[in-house]
């Protein structure tokens, strides 16, 4: 699953330095990936992309690049959004695609942070379903 979040986080965070890519790998190494909801898309013993979700919020979802807009985002957020009942994600603010991608599932902004978790100069978009 790191080696996942590194290809997919290099391929689309181009935003993020990489000395900070460096750095959350870092911490993505010591993520406790069974302390919350993860589910996977696997070929064989190969993990293709992930999600996890943890109190209705989706806190992961990253794809091998050589998978991405082929469908399998969408299939893990239909997943999450129908039997996991995720209804907010936070987003970096400069990762357009992850914005339009969750902006397409009906969610919006209802916040920002001008520091991610990290304290890192990444703005973090908060969002959320709209309500009906």
């Amino acid at each position: 699953m790191v080696s996942v979040w590194e290809r997919s986080a290099r391929a689309t965070h181009h935003f993020v330095t990489a000395t900070d890519l460096d750095y959350y790998k870092t911490r993505v190494e010591q993520i406790d990936f069974t302390a919350f909801l993860v589910y996977c898309l696997t070929n064989g013993d190969s993990v293709l992309g992930f999600i996890g979700v943890t109190d209705s919020q989706i806190e992961t979802l990253f794809l091998d690049p050589a998978i991405i807009g082929l469908g399998f985002g969408k299939m893990l957020m239909e997943f999450a959004l129908n039997e996991l009942k995720a209804d907010r994600v936070d987003v970096n603010e400069q990762n357009t695609q992850a914005v339009n991608f969750y902006s397409k599932f009906g969610f919006e902004t209802f916040g920002r942070t001008e520091l991610d978790t990290e304290g890192k100069p990444y703005p973090i978009l908060k969002m959320k379903l709209k309500t009906a």
